[in-house]
C-alpha cells in the first residue's frame, strides 16, 4: 500500500468493495436463491458493477462526446453491457473487475519505472547558499546571477555551474556520469551543477544562471524525451486508430451474419451475440498501447543511469541500427588538453615567438589558443592588440604593436603569401608570420583519451561497418591518431563545411550498400553542431562539449567517454528486442484468442486473460529495459 499513489489506493479500495459485493451477490443469487426474479438478480450484480465500472462508463461517454469513439473504454462498455443483456451477470461484473485489476497493475508498473528514473535523476537543487550582509542565506537557485559567489557545504548538491575560487573537496558525480569514483577538485577547477560535495567547503563563482546550467538542461532533456516518439510507438498509435473500428465492425458482423445465414432462433442470436462480445473484450489493444512506450521509457531510463542521456525513443530506435560511427578528434577521441611541446623560431627569439602567438590568440577560447596562452604564462596587455580577425579553420590575423601578425595553419600562410616550411615533430603546427615574413612555428600536441581505443574496439565487436575520424588537424597528426586508435578511415584538414560534406558522402555510401543502417556522428565543439544535426543520430560529449553541440545532439554522454557509445548501442539494441517481443507476443495471443472466440471455443474468462493478462505480461517484460543490473551485465 505504501508504494501506491493516492489514486491507486482509492482504486484498490473500490476493487475490494466490488469484489466483496460480487461474491455476496453470487452466493445469494446463484447458490442460495437461484430462483430469484431476473430484475432482482440484475440489481444485485449492478451494485458491484457500478462500484468498479462507473469511471470506465463515464470516460467512454466523454470520449464519444469528443468524437473519440473507438478505444478500450468503449470496448469494455459494449462487452460488459452486452453480457448483462444476455444474462451473463457474474461474467459482466468480473470482466470489469479483472480489467480494473489489470489497470491497477499497469499503473503501478508505469509509476514504478517513472519513479526509478526520477529517483536516479533527482539532481534538481533545492537551494543555493549565498553571502548577504556577511551571512549565508538560502535562496532559490533561479535567483542567483552569473558572477555571484555561492558556498557549498559537505553533503550538499552543487546548485549551479561555476569555477571554484577557494576550497578543495571530492565530488560525487554518479547521478550525472554513472561513475562511482569521486572526482577530486580544487581552486580553479570547473564544477557542474547536480554533483554532491562530499568533504570540504567550497566557494564557487557562478558562470551560468540556473536556466542555462547543466542540471537544468539534463532535466529538460529527460522530461521532454517522451515527446520524441519512435517509429514503433507511432506504429502503435496508427495501428490502434484503424484496428479498433475494424474489430468493432468485425464483432458486429459476427453477431449478425451467422444468425441470418443459419436461420436465427433466439438461442442462436444469443450465442453469436455472446461470441461477438467476447471478441470485443479480446480485441482491446492495451498491451501494445502501454507496453511499447514503456519499453522505450525504460531504455531511456536505463541509459540515463549510465550517464547516457537520450532525448527520445526515436533516437534510441535509430541508434540500434547504427552501422557507421564518425568521430570528431579533439575533445572527442582526445582529451582536448593541448600543450606546446616545441618552439621553433626562424628569425626571432623563442620568447618573442611565443609572445606574439599568445597575443594573436588572446581573444580565442579554442583549446589550441588556450594552450599557447598557458605556455606564455604572462598577463596580456590588450592595448597592444588591434584589428583581430579570426579565420575559421585557418587561424588568426591581428595587429600587435603596429605589426601585422598571422598565426595559424599552412592554409593561412598560403593565403597570406608567406613562404613557410613544415615541422618534423608530430602534432598541430601553429605558424607565425610578421608583416608577411615567416617567423617560425609552435608544435602543439593533444593526448588520446584512455578509453578511446577500447571504445573503437568495442564498436567493431558490435559489428559496426566503418569507424571514421574527421578532423581539422594536419594530415600527419590525424593519421597518427587514427592509426593508434585502429580507426578504419581518417580525413584531415577539414573545415566545418567539409565535415558536413564528408558525412553526406558517407550517408550515400551506406545507402548504396542496401542495408537499413544508420550513421552516428560523435563530437563536442560548436563547429560540430551542423554535422551532429545532419547525421542520423548525433552524439555529443556533455562534460566539456559546447552548448551548441549538446543542443544539436540527440544523445549526450555526460562523462565524455567514447567507450559509452558501445554501451548506448547495446542498450538501444536490447530495448528494441523487448519492443519487438511485446509486439509479436501481444499480436500472436490476440489473434489466437480472437479466432477461438469467433468459433465459440474461448469464453469470457479467456477473453479477459487475452486483454488484461497479456497487458500485464508485456508490461513486466518492458520493465526489464530499466533494470540497470542486467544492462551492466551486457558490458
Amino acid at each position: 500500500m505504501k508504494n501506491l499513489t493516492k489514486k491507486q489506493k482509492k482504486m484498490l479500495i473500490r476493487i475490494i468493495i466490488s469484489g466483496v459485493l460480487l461474491i455476496m451477490a453470487y452466493i445469494v443469487c446463484e447458490l442460495i436463491l437461484h430462483d430469484l426474479n431476473r430484475w432482482v438478480k440484475l440489481g444485485a450484480f449492478l451494485a458491484p458493477y457500478g462500484v468498479i465500472g462507473w469511471d470506465i462508463l463515464w470516460r467512454a461517454v466523454k470520449n464519444i462526446a469528443h468524437g473519440q469513439v473507438f478505444d478500450e473504454n468503449f470496448l469494455m462498455c459494449i462487452a460488459t453491457i452486452g453480457a448483462f443483456v444476455i444474462g451473463e451477470y457474474p461474467e459482466a461484473v468480473f470482466v470489469m473487475l479483472f480489467y480494473q485489476i489489470g489497470e491497477l497493475f499497469q499503473g503501478y508498473a508505469v509509476g514504478k519505472s517513472r519513479k526509478s528514473i526520477s529517483d536516479m535523476m533527482d539532481i534538481r537543487p533545492d537551494y543555493a547558499n549565498i553571502r548577504r550582509d556577511g551571512q549565508l542565506v538560502r535562496v532559490d537557485p533561479e535567483e542567483v546571477k552569473a558572477g555571484d559567489i555561492i558556498v557549498v557545504k559537505p553533503g550538499e548538491r552543487v546548485p549551479l555551474d561555476g569555477i571554484i575560487i577557494s576550497g578543495t573537496s571530492s565530488l560525487d558525480t554518479a547521478a550525472l556520469t554513472g561513475e562511482s569514483l569521486p572526482r577530486q577538485i580544487e581552486a580553479g577547477d570547473d564544477v557542474i551543477s547536480g554533483c554532491i560535495n562530499i568533504s570540504g567547503i567550497l566557494e564557487i563563482q557562478v558562470t551560468k544562471e540556473f536556466g542555462q546550467s547543466t542540471v537544468s538542461k539534463i532535466l529538460e532533456l529527460v522530461e521532454n524525451s517522451s515527446s520524441k516518439k519512435a517509429k514503433a510507438e507511432n506504429f502503435i498509435t496508427k495501428f490502434a486508430k484503424y484496428y479498433t473500428p475494424c474489430v468493432v465492425i468485425g464483432a458486429l458482423l459476427l453477431a449478425v451474419l451467422p444468425p441470418l445465414i443459419l436461420g436465427g432462433s433466439a438461442q442462436v442470436w444469443g450465442e453469436w451475440i455472446n461470441r461477438a462480445l467476447i471478441f470485443l473484450v479480446i480485441s482491446c489493444p492495451c498491451a501494445l498501447v502501454i507496453s511499447v512506450p514503456l519499453s522505450f521509457f525504460g531504455g531511456i531510463g536505463g541509459a540515463s543511469k549510465l550517464g547516457i542521456l537520450v532525448k527520445g525513443g526515436n533516437y534510441l530506435e535509430v541508434l540500434s541500427k547504427t552501422g557507421y560511427v564518425v568521430f570528431d578528434k579533439t575533445g572527442t577521441l582526445t582529451k582536448g588538453v593541448f600543450n606546446v611541446t616545441a618552439i621553433h623560431p626562424d628569425h626571432c627569439s623563442e620568447a618573442e615567438l611565443i609572445e606574439l602567438a599568445a597575443y594573436a590568440e588572446s581573444y580565442s577560447n579554442h583549446p589550441i589558443a588556450c594552450s599557447v596562452k598557458d605556455a606564455y604564462g604572462k598577463d596580456i596587455d590588450q592595448s597592444r592588440i588591434s584589428d583581430v580577425k579570426e579565420i575559421s579553420g585557418h587561424g588568426v590575423e591581428a595587429v600587435i604593436d603596429g605589426r601585422r601578425i598571422f598565426a595559424g595553419n599552412d592554409k593561412l600562410m598560403n593565403e597570406a603569401g608567406v613562404q613557410w616550411h613544415p615541422c618534423h615533430r608530430t602534432g598541430t603546427t601553429v605558424h607565425i608570420a610578421i608583416d608577411g615574413a615567416y617567423a617560425g612555428h609552435l608544435v602543439i600536441s593533444d593526448e588520446v583519451k584512455p578509453d578511446s581505443k577500447e571504445g573503437i574496439s568495442a564498436l567493431k565487436k558490435l559489428g559496426i561497418i566503418k569507424t571514421v575520424m574527421l578532423t581539422g588537424d594536419a594530415k600527419e597528426v590525424g593519421e597518427a591518431a587514427a592509426k593508434e586508435l585502429g580507426l578504419d578511415e581518417v580525413h584531415t584538414q577539414l573545415l566545418p563545411a567539409d565535415k558536413v560534406e564528408k558525412v553526406e558522402s558517407l550517408l550515400k555510401e551506406k545507402e548504396q550498400r542496401g542495408k537499413k543502417t544508420a550513421l552516428a556522428f560523435v563530437g563536442d565543439g560548436i563547429n560540430d553542431a551542423p554535422v551532429l544535426s545532419r547525421a542520423d543520430v548525433g552524439i555529443a560529449m556533455g562534460a566539456i562539449g559546447s552548448d551548441a553541440a549538446i543542443e544539436a545532439a540527440d544523445i549526450v554522454l555526460m562523462d565524455d567517454k567514447p567507450s559509452k557509445i558501445a554501451s548506448a548501442i547495446k542498450i538501444a539494441k536490447r530495448t528494441m528486442v523487448i519492443v519487438h517481443q511485446n509486439i509479436i507476443f501481444a499480436l500472436a495471443v490476440k489473434l489466437a484468442v480472437l479466432i477461438l472466440g469467433a468459433f465459440g471455443v474461448a469464453n469470457m474468462w479467456e477473453a479477459v486473460f487475452a486483454d488484461v493478462g497479456v497487458s500485464v505480461i508485456a508490461i513486466v517484460n518492458a520493465m526489464r529495459a530499466l533494470n540497470i543490473r542486467k544492462i551492466a551485465n551486457l558490458f
